[in-house]
């Protein structure tokens, strides 16, 4: 099995809403020393032995369906 980490942001030009009340509530609790968070989320792909290419196909299931390239980045690391 080959394992595949995608981390998907929201692009740096954009308002991160979900970020900005992180950042009040831990400025809330004391700590005043955060000055931004950006909230994104982890998918984590299990393929198949012998997939070729994975980065590859990986991209190409970001492109079309897991990530929203319009206003989201991605990162692709094959981990094994």
């Amino acid at each position: 099995m080959q394992k595949v980490k995608v981390l998907v942001t929201l692009k740096p030009s954009l308002l991160d809403a979900q970020g900005k009340v992180v950042q009040d509530g831990l400025h809330a609790l004391g700590y005043a020393e955060v000055e931004g968070v950006r909230i994104g989320k982890v998918i984590e792909l299990n393929l198949a032995d012998g997939t070729t290419n994975p980065h590859d196909q990986v991209r190409e299931m970001c492109q079309r369906f897991l990530a929203n390239t319009v206003i989201e980045n991605y990162e692709i690391e094959v981990l094994r």
